[in-house]
């Protein structure tokens, strides 16, 4: 990170939520008038504020709530305007955004001592520690939160653990589960849960981020970037910070000489994707294509260019290569890209390989 790259916050160190004051009012309006769920299922895409929502939500529980003095849940007024903030001096702030508040429990993906790096799934073990969290009294005479983040990373084992819990859940108890893909999720944990759906970013509000923890990135690249982002500040940063901007204007060059593919400069491409550190450049890489994949089949099913669509090359690549196959075609050529390219960790396949699979069925798919 340069000298003019500000830290992007970690979710439960952020102050700050643009962009869903209709879902923050709600948790709000639950809590004040003693009706509030004791799970919460907040979804939406990746990267747009859920897991920065549900700490700051976790952090109005733990410093009192938004009650008049001596009310069921506690004496405290911390925030009076219908929002969830709470004062970045306050000692609850400090203390989630440090992790060390004892009435809040985090769950997510675990390091394998085995491996040395994150498990690819939540475990079970991981899941257990909120029946012990749950088991013993509020160190602080309040509420217990725990978020779980992403909900739907759990494993099959795990995902019944949390299932006991939501079905008989302690008093004063509260989790709030952060999911990209609700839908993955057990129907019977759903259906115990109060479902909160956040809506991709307006891409003004993306921009505005970009500009505050980016603000060397010029306002042309800096327009580019909240579109591709599609509504997300997280996939934003992540194309900044790993050339995303290079690798989409590198691939869209590709994709226009569809079916006479350029080998030299496809193996020059994805040549950095083999390398010792690939990883990032290449889940980048993947992410654009799944993009323009989606953008294409959209166009292909007749569905209205939006205002996010505003890539004259891309749009003119999507335009000419659309009509060479058809939607079952083409839906065919998603799911193999994306199953392959899911894959990758997983299986540890070769990455340069795979890239070049992923576009050898582009080709097929377009040519006469």
């Amino acid at each position: 990170m340069t000298g003019t790259e500000a830290a992007v916050p970690t979710p439960r160190e952020n102050p700050d939520l643009l962009g869903h004051e209709a879902a923050e009012q709600a948790l709000r309006e639950g809590f004040d008038g003693g009706r509030l769920a004791h799970a919460w299922l907040i979804g939406g895409p990746t990267g747009i504020g859920k897991a920065t929502l549900a700490f700051r939500f976790a952090r109005f529980v733990l410093a009192g709530g938004g009650v008049e003095a001596g009310g069921l849940f506690g004496d405290a007024l911390p925030v009076t305007d219908g929002g969830l903030a709470v004062d970045l001096g306050d000692p609850v702030f400090r203390r989630v955004a440090s992790g060390g508040h004892p009435d809040l429990l985090t769950v997510e993906r675990s390091v394998d001592p085995k491996r040395d790096r994150l498990r690819s799934e939540i475990i079970v073990d991981d899941v257990r520690r909120i029946g012990h969290f749950f088991a013993h009294a509020p160190a602080e005479g309040g509420w217990r939160v725990v978020v779980i983040d992403a909900a739907e990373e759990m494993n099959r084992h795990a995902a019944n653990a949390v299932l006991k819990v939501l079905e008989e859940p302690p008093p004063k108890a509260l989790l709030l589960l952060v999911s990209h893909a609700p839908g993955r999720l057990l129907p019977t944990i759903r259906s115990r849960c109060r479902l909160l759906t956040l809506s991709p970013l307006e891409t003004e509000t993306v921009e505005a981020l970009i500009e505050r923890y980016r603000p060397d990135i010029a306002g042309g690249d800096r327009v580019l970037l909240a579109h591709l982002a599609e509504g997300s500040i997280g996939r934003a940063i992540t194309l900044a910070d790993h050339g995303g901007l290079a690798l989409h204007g590198e691939l869209m060059v590709l994709l226009a000489g569809l079916p006479g593919t350029d080998v030299q400069a496809l193996h020059r491409f994805a040549d950095r994707f083999g390398r010792t550190g690939g990883e990032d450049a290449f889940a980048v890489a993947a992410d654009l294509v799944r993009r323009w994949l989606q953008r294409l089949i959209r166009f292909r099913a007749g569905a209205v260019p939006t205002d996010g669509d505003i890539e004259d090359d891309e749009a003119a690549v999507v335009a000419r290569l659309a009509p060479a196959a058809g939607l079952d075609r083409w839906l065919e050529v998603w799911e193999k890209t994306s199953g392959l390219l899911g894959r990758v960790d997983g299986a540890n396949l070769d990455r340069k390989q795979v890239f070049l699979n992923v576009f050898l069925g582009l080709e097929r798919a377009v040519r006469p």
